[in-house]
């Protein structure tokens, strides 16, 4: 078993890192994740969260807005819609991220007159955006 595999993380604006690590913490859609050298393969969206990467002495905080992460057991990739430096990150982003994800609630509210399930997923977003400020912090 290896005891590091290829890491890298792209947005839209950037690429954000490339590098050796052994695990990678992944905000997964269906549940959080941890991917090490070796893992199954698989393709998981991302919700909103930390995306944590564990290099050999050093891990480095991500937030992520959302995306794909790809894991094939020598390499993972993150392909995120919106990422941060949790270093980076201040309170101007937090609450961008929130009025983003609250504007996308209510133009669906709107559009689908409460319609339960587009409603629920707007709703869902908004509260995971309002958390990740939470629990980093802000």
């Amino acid at each position: 078993m290896a005891d590091t595999m290829q890491f890298d993380l792209v947005s839209p604006e950037r690429s954000l890192a490339s590098l050796q690590v052994s695990a990678v913490q992944i905000p997964g859609a269906d549940g959080d994740m941890t991917a090490m050298p070796d893992h199954a393969p698989v393709i998981t969206t991302l919700r909103p969260g930390v995306l944590r990467v564990e290099a050999p002495g050093d891990t480095t905080d991500y937030v992520v807005t959302g995306g794909f992460a790809e894991i094939t057991g020598a390499a993972v990739s993150v392909l995120a819609e919106k990422v941060v430096p949790v270093s980076e990150m201040t309170r101007a982003h937090v609450d961008e991220m929130v009025e983003n994800a609250r504007a996308a609630y209510d133009a669906i509210k709107e559009e689908h007159n409460g319609q339960h399930s587009l409603v629920d997923d707007a709703a869902k977003l908004l509260a995971d955006m309002e958390a990740l400020g939470t629990h980093i912090n802000f």
